[in-house]
């Protein structure tokens, strides 16, 4: 496997988990957490570049990306490559993957990430013992499925300044509600080359398209961080004008 881990290694303890303090999720009682961590078995490391997942494996566990940035994704026998939606720390990966008998997308790094690592076969134990947990890992496969259908009516309906400026936007807020907005900017690692994967353009229109933005003022791009030039002008350009997000579970 790609993934490196060290055996017994369990990380942060859930309830010092840095991320729970974050405006991005919603608080859950000690009990609760402390079944998170009788189910945790591993605090792994993936650098970027490498699958977390790979596509029709029959072992995939169930993770909480704890730090960095990921992406799931489809390939086609030529090698083209469709990602279907970004990860961001708090997010849960490989739920579709850990439930069926193999896993019909991958999972790539996209930075080095660390993951909290939940086994399949203790998912049932959530739902008996633990059903308001259940009900939330439903919930965040919902959300998942909901960010997925936001990027098929990107490619479906919008044209390339308003799919790569919907796309923009949608990162930025998730990255605010995770302390991760400074000054109107963030880390956005993302190549063109992946933009293009998940937007369903050409490499050269998105390339021509990214640098057309950016002259006109909506963003800059120095040094691997994105900043906001015009954050409303942006939102209205992707037709995704800013709305209060609720907080979200997190396993």
């Amino acid at each position: 496997m790609n993934i490196a881990s060290r055996p017994g290694r369990l990380g942060t303890p859930c309830l010092a988990c840095p991320l729970r303090l974050k405006p991005a999720f919603r608080d859950k009682s000690d009990e609760e957490i402390r079944f998170i961590q009788t189910m945790k078995t591993d605090h792994r490391t993936v650098h970027a570049g490498q699958d977390i997942i790979h596509p029709g494996q029959e072992d995939a566990e169930l993770y909480t990306l704890f730090s960095g940035w990921a992406f799931r994704y489809k390939s086609l026998p030529d090698g083209r490559r469709q990602i279907l939606n970004f990860l961001l720390p708090g997010d849960l990966v490989g739920l579709q993957a850990s439930l069926l008998s193999a896993a019909e997308h991958g999972i790539e790094a996209l930075t080095d990430v660390e993951l909290c690592v939940f086994p399949r076969k203790r998912l049932w134990d959530l739902f008996v013992r633990m059903p308001t947990l259940a009900y939330e890992v439903s919930w965040l496969g919902s959300r998942e499925e909901c960010m997925v259908d936001d990027n098929l009516t990107s490619v479906g309906q919008r044209n390339a300044g308003e799919r790569i400026a919907a796309l923009i936007i949608a990162l930025y807020h998730r990255a605010d509600a995770l302390g991760l907005v400074t000054n109107n900017g963030f880390d956005f690692p993302l190549s063109q080359q992946q933009l293009a994967d998940a937007l369903g353009l050409s490499l050269v229109h998105t390339s021509k398209t990214w640098s057309r933005l950016r002259r006109e003022g909506l963003f800059s791009l120095a040094g691997g961080k994105l900043t906001l030039l015009n954050p409303h002008l942006t939102a209205r350009m992707a037709a995704a004008y800013e709305r209060i997000t609720a907080p979200r579970p997190l396993i």
